[in-house]
């Protein structure tokens, strides 16, 4: 079984492929997980990289795998890592469409939809499969470590197609649904592309700050000598 693909983020080359979502975005109402969605993320690696931010222990964003194959059973879209912090956010992807995460029935309440229920499913079996192989050699093999910290990440839907009740008792299902004690993270895309462009805005604001603190730093030498 292979293991993660060691990498490394540059975050223009992802700040270009954020701006390729947001234009498939806008261009397309909804959008098939095998025929638009898997394709398009296995060619930006660097915007699929990026999405190991909503796990704050992730920093390095430094190993990366497209359909990582879990001990031979499970299969995970997308994983990424951080080999030094030994954290890792698995992260699956289903389709964004009017019916992914609710089905109106003509009730006054819409009912949970199947790919809903499946991707989050998935999920819970992944976490069920790397404890059980935790504190192993295979395990170690993988990632470098037997005992890891890990999250999952369910990307699905559009926001058009969410009625604020819908919203509402999602947001509640995953406030309070834990999986070994672990929340699952489940956005739509439109909120992935939102923020991840307010992520890589906070960058160059680092930058600034940091250059200012030099330029001072140096100011001040210079009116000491």
């Amino acid at each position: 079984m292979k293991g993660l693909d060691s990498f490394t983020l540059d975050l223009k080359q992802c700040l270009q492929e954020l701006e390729e979502l947001e234009k498939l975005l806008n261009t397309n109402e909804q959008l098939k997980e095998n025929q638009d969605i898997l394709p398009f993320f296995k060619q930006r690696l660097h915007l699929s990289a990026f999405i190991g931010s909503y796990v704050p222990q992730i920093v390095r964003f430094n190993e990366i795998k497209h359909e990582f194959t879990f001990y031979g059973d499970f299969r995970a879209d997308l994983v990424v890592g951080d080999s030094v912090n030994n954290t890792y956010c698995f992260i699956e992807f289903e389709d964004a469409t009017q019916d992914s995460i609710f089905i109106d029935k003509g009730r006054s309440t819409s009912d949970w939809s199947p790919r809903f229920e499946h991707g989050f499913s998935q999920i819970i079996d992944w976490f069920w499969k790397i404890d059980d192989f935790k504190n192993t050699s295979l395990a170690r093999s993988i990632f470098g470590s037997e005992n890891i910290e890990f999250y999952g990440i369910l990307v699905i839907g559009r926001d058009t197609f969410i009625s604020p009740i819908d919203k509402a008792r999602l947001t509640w299902r995953l406030n309070k649904v834990l999986v070994d004690s672990r929340k699952v993270i489940c956005i739509t895309f439109d909120q992935l592309a939102r923020d991840i462009r307010d992520r890589l805005s906070l960058y160059p604001l680092i930058y600034e700050v940091e250059s200012e603190t030099q330029e001072v730093t140096s100011t001040d030498e210079s009116d000491r000598s």
